[in-house]
């Protein structure tokens, strides 16, 4: 599920964007070489290596992301009370709710 939001201020992560898009490019280039590794047979404990720290890589945005919200979304939500900054607070704690489990 992917919630737009065209209303407001511009989101946490845009002063951040190009550093954001450039680890995500990281990823994705560590994500085809998994792949590759796979394709040529790699012994299987280095492909694992591999995904562990894909997978620790993606958590790093991941978290980055969600402190990005917090400091900016939600505190300026908060700030304006009332039904958004409830829904802006459920939102992240259902974030953090799908990292945790992730």
């Amino acid at each position: 599920m992917t919630t737009t939001d065209t209303h407001h201020a511009p989101h946490g992560y845009i002063s951040d964007k190009d550093r954001y898009l450039n680890r995500l490019k990281r990823i994705e280039g560590q994500a085809r070489g998994i792949s590759r590794m796979v394709d040529e047979e790699v012994y299987c404990i280095d492909i694992l290596t591999q995904i562990s720290a894909l997978t620790s890589a993606l958590q790093t945005v991941a978290v980055g992301l969600l402190d990005d919200h917090l400091k900016h979304c939600v505190l300026d939500a908060a700030r304006a009370g009332g039904d958004e900054a409830e829904q802006k607070i459920k939102e992240a704690s259902d974030a953090i709710a799908r990292l945790v489990r992730s």
